[in-house]
């Protein structure tokens, strides 16, 4: 008998329940909400699309009432009008209650810095418990934005992330098994941001301070011994330059099969996220 086909992800409305500052340019911030009962994920880099309100909205502007036709029409509203939009990873998924928590790269937020505050960045260092958002994600627990998966075989595994994939890098170590080798490089912009990640896995995690002194990414792995493994298997997410740099590094001067190299351009720096999307990466 034939089963009607169930759309993998939808919007969910929900609202921030409390906010924790995780370092000087990290911020968590846990949401919760009624429809969160139909969100489910099995993946620890699910990837979410969250929709903020500009300054002033009280909730973010998006057509959801007109079903499938939402995602035209969000489009063709006014560029101040539409909420923003942009990428995330799920930090983590609670039940009883159900509550899900994000984790917020502040880049531009502190005083001096090199660059303005993105919207998103500017939305998560004023958030209070209350704050609407509209969430596009998962109600498959398996589903397409869940990127990193390892072979079976696999008897190594090696991960680069920066500030935007530590989220995500962090779930991942603290959800892997006993046994379970790990070489981790996590670059983050202050010596504060650098996390107490609790794994079962034999996880060796080397935290790379940004001007601090720390080799750049390239140069860091470049110089890494690593174990012998037969079966590596390779996750690499971050500013899309190192990501594609870090991915040659892996497939030709180490030899890495790249069909186990799981690569995810987060940002590029200097392009906003609708820049980049324009770009078709």
């Amino acid at each position: 008998m034939a089963t009607a086909a169930v759309e993998p992800f939808t919007l969910f409305s929900l609202q921030v329940a409390r906010t924790r500052r995780l370092g000087p340019s990290l911020v968590r911030v846990t949401f919760d909400g009624a429809e969160l009962k139909g969100f489910h994920s099995d993946g620890r880099d699910q990837s979410l699309s969250l929709f903020l309100p500009h300054p002033g909205q009280k909730e973010p502007v998006v057509p959801r009432d007109l079903g499938e036709a939402w995602w035209q029409e969000y489009r063709e509203l006014p560029e101040d009008v539409r909420a923003v939009m942009r990428s995330y990873t799920l930090r983590e998924l609670r039940r009883e209650p159900d509550e899900i928590d994000i984790d917020f790269a502040l880049h531009g937020v502190e005083p001096g810095a090199p660059a303005p505050a993105g919207p998103a960045s500017q939305w998560a260092a004023r958030a209070v418990p209350g704050d609407r958002v509209l969430v596009l994600g998962p109600v498959l627990a398996d589903n397409r934005a869940i990127r990193f998966r390892p072979p079976e075989d696999t008897d190594l595994v090696v991960m680069w992330g920066d500030e935007t994939a530590v989220p995500a890098a962090t779930a991942i170590l603290e959800s892997l098994p006993a046994g379970t080798r790990v070489r981790a490089w996590l670059q983050v912009p202050h010596p504060g941001d650098i996390q107490d990640v609790r794994t079962d896995a034999d996880a060796e995690i080397t935290w790379l301070v940004r001007g601090d002194g720390a080799p750049e990414p390239l140069a860091a792995l470049q110089s890494a011994q690593l174990p012998d493994a037969a079966h590596p298997y390779v996750w690499i997410a971050g500013e899309s330059g190192h990501v594609k740099a870090l991915r040659r590094h892996f497939v030709r001067d180490r030899g890495v099969d790249r069909r186990r190299v799981t690569f995810v351009g987060y940002w590029r720096r200097g392009l906003t996220e609708e820049q980049l999307r324009a770009t078709g990466e």
